[in-house]
This record gives C-alpha cells, sequence and structure tokens, in this order.
C-alpha cells in the first residue's frame, strides 16, 4: 500500500511534525548515510517526515566558470554541485529521492510562502521525479500539535504552483542580475588592479546602496543655518518649569535679543489654561517589519538577527510563522485559549486574568494582511527550558504586544498654559494619563511621556527666574540605520519582508557602508557613481518595483515567467554593452575605491612605539601568518610587530583603545566563542593578570 511522505523545511520542524501526528507522540528517529529523518505511525498509516537543510537546489549558468560575462543561459541544479562546501547536500537528495521510491502519497510541509513553496516544488520535481504535480499540501502557521494535526487531517489538494513559480522566476531575475552585474564590476576591477576583490551588484541592493550615498551626499553638502530658542523659567508653587516662547525659531539674533530684554527682570501671568482630554489606540499585532523595528529601536538587534531569533521561537513552537506582512489575528485562532495558557507564567496572569474577564475578545488590528499567515502571536506554548536573554526579550515582547492589542484605548489629559510676559507670550504644557488601559500591558516596552503640571489658573502672577537665549543650528538629515533603512524598502516596494535584512547585511559584508548609522564608504560611493555614469537604470527604484510587481502577478497567474525573463535579458544586454565600452574607466576607479578600502581594513592604529607610524594587521611572505607591524618599517624607522592569533580565528581592528594601558588593540571571533579583544601590548596589565591565574 506504500506509505506517505512529508518534506519538511527544517530539523527541527520536522521532528515536531513527527511528534504532533504519531499516535504515541513518539515516532522513531531513523538514520540514512548522516541525515536523520522520521517515522511516526497514525491510524494504521506509516508517515515519512524528512527535513531539508534550507535549498537543496538552486540556478546557476549553464557554461562552468566564473571569469566571464554575460551569462543569459541558466539552469537549475542540485546546490552540491553548484557549491563546494554544499557537498554534505548531496545525502540529504539521496534520501528524499529513495523514500520517495516507495512513497504512495508525497506532502510538502515546507514554511508557507514563496521561498518554503519553492523549496518543495524543486524536492519533488527534481529529487523525487517529477511528483510535484501529485503532491498534497500542509499549510500552517505554527508548529504546535493541534494546528499540525489539522493541517495534515485538512491536506490542501496541491501545492501553490503560483507561489513556487514567482519563487523560481525570483531566483532566475536576481542570478541573472546579479551574476552578470557583479561579474562586470569584479573583473573590471582585477584588470586594473591585478587583484580579485568581489564586488556585488544585486537587483535590489544597488538602489539600497543608493538611498544610503545619496543621503551622505545630502549630509556632506548641508550648509546649517543658525537660529535662537527663548525660553522663560518660572516658579508655581516652590518647584520650576520651563515655558517655551510662541515661536519655537527666532532667524535674527537682534529680534531674539530684543525679545530676552522685554521680559527680563519682568513678571507674567497666566493667560489662558486649555485642557483637552483624547485617546490613545492600542497597538496593532506585529508583522514581521513591526517587529524587527520595535526590537531594533528596544535592544538594537539589527533585523536580520531579530528575523533568526524569531524563526527559532518558531520552529520552538512559540510564536507562529515570524515572515509575514499581516496586522491581523483572524477569528479561527482560540484568543482565549492562548491567554490562558499564557497565564501559567506568573508576571502574565494578572493582565490575562483582566482580559479574560471581559464578555468579549476583540483584537485592535492594522490594514495589512498576507494571504499565508495572520500577524505573529503566542502559541500559548512555553519554553521547554531557560531562553538565552535575546530570545527571551523577543518572546516576551510578543506576549506582551499581543497583551496589549485586546486591551481598551488609554485615556489622556493634555494640558496648555498660556503665559503673558509684556506682552511676549510663552507656553507651558503638561501630559497626564487619567486612565492607563493597554499601556499597563505593554510595559515596560513603552514610554512614559507624561510630564505633570501645577493646577493654574487664568490671571495667576508668574514668577520668572530666567530669561535664556540659546543658539542652535538647523541639523542635516539623519544616517540611516538598519531598521530604519528597511523601512525604506518597505515603503519603496523593493525586496520581500524575507530579504530585505540580508541585503542590509551584504552592504556590510562588501564594505559598502560602515557603522550603526550607515556611512557610505569610499566604495559605496564608486559603485553608485560607477552605475549612474555608465549603468543609471540598474540604480532605478521604479524599475526594481516593477519587477517586483511581475513577480506577484505571476504569483496569482496573470504572467508568465518566459515574459520576465525576457525582458530581464533585454535590459542586461543593453546595460553590459554600455559596460563594456567603459569597462576600463569603472575598473580604475573602483580598484581605487578597493584599494582604500583594504587599507582602512587593515589599520589598527598609531604605532605606540615610534608615535608616527600606523600599525596594521600584516601578513608574512615566508610563513603566510598574519601579524600587526609598523607602516614606518620599510622607511627603517620602527620595527615593531605583534603576533595575533591565526585562522580559524577572525581578527578586525577596533576604534576604541584597551582601558588600561591606552594601547591598540583588535577583536578577535571565532565559531565556537563569543568575540574577545586583545590588547597588542606585551607588557599590558591585562595579561599580567592571566599570567598569575595561570
Amino acid at each position: 500500500m506504500g506509505y506517505t511522505m512529508i518534506i519538511s523545511e527544517k530539523m527541527e520542524a520536522a521532528a515536531r511534525i513527527a511528534t504532533a501526528l504519531d499516535d504515541e507522540g513518539t515516532p522513531q528517529r531513523l538514520k540514512e548515510g548522516g541525515v536523520t529523518y522520521f517515522e511516526a505511525k497514525r491510524l494504521g498509516e506509516r508517515i515519512f517526515v524528512v527535513s531539508a537543510v534550507g535549498h537543496l537546489y538552486n540556478v546557476t549558468s549553464e557554461r562552468k566558470g566564473s571569469f566571464y560575462y554575460p551569462v543569459f543561459n541558466v539552469i537549475w541544479k542540485p546546490l552540491n554541485e553548484i557549491n563546494r562546501r554544499a557537498r554534505h547536500l548531496e545525502k540529504w537528495i539521496h534520501v528524499f529521492s529513495k523514500i520517495a521510491g516507495g512513497a504512495s502519497k508525497l506532502v510538502s510541509g515546507t514554511d508557507f510562502d514563496v521561498e518554503g513553496e519553492l523549496i518543495g516544488y524543486t524536492i519533488l520535481k527534481y529529487a523525487c521525479g517529477n511528483r510535484e504535480g501529485e503532491a498534497k499540501r500542509m499549510a500552517f502557521s505554527t508548529l504546535t500539535r493541534i494546528e499540525l494535526r489539522n493541517a495534515f487531517e485538512n491536506l490542501l489538494p496541491n501545492i501553490n504552483f503560483g507561489l513556487a513559480a514567482a519563487g523560481e522566476t525570483r531566483h532566475m531575475v536576481d542570478f541573472l542580475w546579479g551574476i552578470n552585474l557583479s561579474r562586470a564590476m569584479t573583473l573590471a576591477t582585477k584588470a586594473q588592479s591585478g587583484r580579485y576583490h568581489v564586488l556585488s551588484v544585486g537587483r535590489v541592493q544597488a538602489p539600497t546602496l543608493k538611498f544610503i550615498v545619496d543621503r551622505e551626499k545630502e549630509i556632506q553638502s548641508f550648509v546649517p543655518t543658525p537660529y535662537w530658542e527663548v525660553s522663560v523659567t518660572i516658579e508655581v508653587g516652590g518647584e520650576l518649569y520651563q515655558a517655551r516662547y510662541e515661536r519655537s525659531r527666532l532667524h535674527r539674533l537682534s529680534e531674539a535679543e530684543a525679545v530676552v530684554a522685554r521680559c527680563r527682570g519682568k513678571a507674567g501671568f497666566v493667560e489662558d489654561v486649555q485642557i483637552r482630554t483624547f485617546t490613545q489606540n492600542p497597538p496593532v499585532p506585529f508583522d514581521l517589519g513591526g517587529l524587527q523595528g520595535e526590537v531594533y529601536r528596544l535592544f538594537r538587534l539589527v533585523p536580520s538577527r531579530t528575523l533568526s531569533l524569531a524563526e527559532r521561537l518558531y520552529l520552538d513552537a512559540l510564536i507562529s510563522y515570524p515572515r509575514t506582512s499581516s496586522q491581523k489575528l483572524p477569528p479561527t485562532i482560540d484568543h482565549r485559549e492562548i491567554l490562558s495558557s499564557l497565564s501559567r507564567v506568573v508576571k502574565y496572569r494578572r493582565l490575562v486574568e483582566e482580559l479574560l474577564s471581559k464578555p468579549i475578545l476583540k483584537p485592535h488590528e492594522g490594514k495589512k494582511s498576507d494571504p499565508a499567515h495572520p500577524a505573529i502571536y503566542p502559541t500559548g506554548d512555553l519554553p521547554e527550558k531557560p531562553l538565552p536573554l535575546s530570545s527571551r526579550r523577543i518572546f516576551d515582547l510578543i506576549v506582551r504586544r499581543f497583551l496589549a492589542v485586546f486591551s481598551v484605548p488609554a485615556l489622556k489629559q493634555g494640558i496648555r498654559v498660556r503665559i503673558n510676559v509684556d506682552g511676549e507670550l510663552f507656553y507651558l504644557r503638561g501630559r497626564r494619563v487619567l486612565m492607563k488601559g493597554w499601556l499597563k500591558f505593554y510595559e515596560p516596552y513603552v514610554k512614559s511621556d507624561e510630564v505633570i503640571l501645577p493646577a493654574m489658573e487664568a490671571g495667576q502672577r508668574i514668577l520668572l527666574r530666567d530669561v535664556r537665549l540659546e543658539e542652535q543650528y538647523t541639523p542635516p538629515s539623519t544616517r540611516y540605520n538598519p531598521n530604519s533603512l528597511l523601512n525604506l524598502m518597505g515603503d519603496q516596494g523593493i525586496g520581500t519582508k524575507a530579504t530585505r535584512a540580508s541585503i542590509i547585511d551584504t552592504l556590510y559584508k562588501r564594505g559598502y557602508v560602515r557603522g550603526t548609522r550607515m556611512e557610505a564608504t569610499g566604495l559605496g560611493f564608486q559603485v553608485v557613481e560607477s552605475l549612474e555614469a555608465y549603468c543609471p537604470g540598474i540604480l532605478s527604484v521604479e524599475l526594481t518595483k516593477d519587477l517586483e510587481g511581475e513577480m506577484a502577478r505571476i504569483e496569482e497567474g496573470m504572467l508568465k515567467r518566459e515574459e520576465v525573463l525576457e525582458r530581464v535579458v533585454n535590459i542586461l544586454k543593453d546595460v553590459l554593452l554600455d559596460f563594456r565600452d567603459n569597462e576600463e574607466l569603472i575598473g580604475r576607479a573602483l580598484s581605487d575605491a578597493v584599494s582604500e578600502v583594504r587599507r582602512e581594513a587593515s589599520v589598527v592604529g598609531m604605532c605606540p612605539v615610534c608615535g608616527s607610524g600606523s600599525l596594521m594587521i600584516l601578513r608574512s611572505k615566508k610563513t603566510g601568518k598574519r601579524f600587526v607591524g609598523c607602516s614606518n618599517f620599510r622607511r627603517g624607522l620602527c620595527d615593531a610587530s605583534f603576533p595575533l592569533p591565526q585562522p580559524p580565528y577572525a581578527v578586525k581592528p577596533v576604534s576604541t583603545s584597551c582601558s588600561k594601558c591606552g594601547w591598540p588593540r583588535v577583536q578577535v571571533k571565532s565559531r565556537s566563542r563569543r568575540p574577545w579583544y586583545l590588547c597588542l601590548n606585551p607588557e599590558c596589565p591585562t595579561k599580567s593578570r592571566r599570567r598569575g591565574r595561570g
């Protein structure tokens, strides 16, 4: 009679699916060639759950080699045949093929989004012998036992071919775009410098980098304008308060000084007091962008790190699927049951009891929706073991946001006191919370904005203690941070909720930007300026947005993949012809920028031995080993050198000096431990302490 094979995307998900479906909740753990999979027994049916490890197949060029372009003929191949570092994936493909051979029913149980659908589709097509047409689909948003069982009992009749086609097209478009432009720039640079340095230009990456470069140009060309602020310090009931002049900015010093002169030494009186009461609605449930933004605001974790931690919570069945653009909680979710389960945690108990006492639980929802998944919410399952700090923070944030959306609006009172000082008007503003409402459910993640003022009434005499004049300057636009850039990408409609964070990471990895406040490096500037001069279409937000729209139309079945690929190839042909004509100029400019980036990346700091040279990370021609040496060595002025940890340790300079001796230091990273800092001073007190402990 055969058996059922379920394709899962990750090992943890496979284990949870098998456990949920097994009658006893104890599926058999099997192994073949180092690959672990599971066998569950359900009502007499044998079910094998096999996990992929992300994508097992990807797109590549038909022709081998990497030192040429253009590339227009592409095929799908096993990842182990494309990338040497992915050789181990051959074992997974073998297991899928073997188990599918005896399966009478195939089910895709990967994540229900574009990438997940593509992973399942390619395995069914290439590893399982073109059986994608007969496969059923498990669709779920959490890895809880109840939802997994329900998904298996209510299988969709087939996989979502529109979603798979959109994913397939996106991979092919991004490959064609990236491989051609990245190779063109890399090879042009190598031809001029003689050194190989990977430069990448992606379909979404290029316009995103332009956002940063344009902002940097704006900052660099900004000319600040002076203005003046006038304020008075008043005394009411023995307490001091600061009232602001009615015009927040005075653009002439003489005018500001005249206001100060008229007020100095005078008393004032309350002209009127205006009080208004207003409500502040609860927040909406988290979509992925909202979660990434809030985590960055509170904990300064970059978006990619937030996504990684959220996916870990999802695999632990603690939250719903995080890659969602929805701000809605559908009624099919049992809100009361989830809340009751959360009440087992002491710090949530009182809050949950208050919510459960309400006759109707209705969430305050946002406008955005997602056809595949609801907003992010806690499943009600609790951690089986203590979570790491960052995971614990994100889980607590998601729980408290979930509680807050079911609460009532907060009631606040705003007070504005108008003070007359010899005809000049100043304003004193206060705010207080009359009813906390949702605010108490979202503590400590909401900041109090209360400014409590004493009772005041019209005609009341006011004592002035000080009149202050401050010179200010108009500030330039602020640089983007990873979160504000991610939001801009979303607003502009480029990239996807799942890829934007990784694109930002790539900008750092390539050396195009640096710092938490994202500053474009010389290389980042040069990449954008070269493209602006010779291939301006590549930087177009509109072109990128149009292609995103075409991908959506493929998903809806309104457009064919071949039409999009033909358009992309035609665009690239024109772009690459222009590039060829200007290859030497582009390569020269980029090679200079690459050299500068390399030099900056190797400078550790000023040499404390000679005081005039720079300490740099160098490599010995004899041994190939890394060390730190002084730039004055070649001039015969300084022979200072210091050893460094060798690979697999990664070493990079840091901007801060040693707190004990003031010498330069480097950061050392390894896969097995946290980063640590190495002071280059062999006599540093920190090293003597270590020797003493030894």
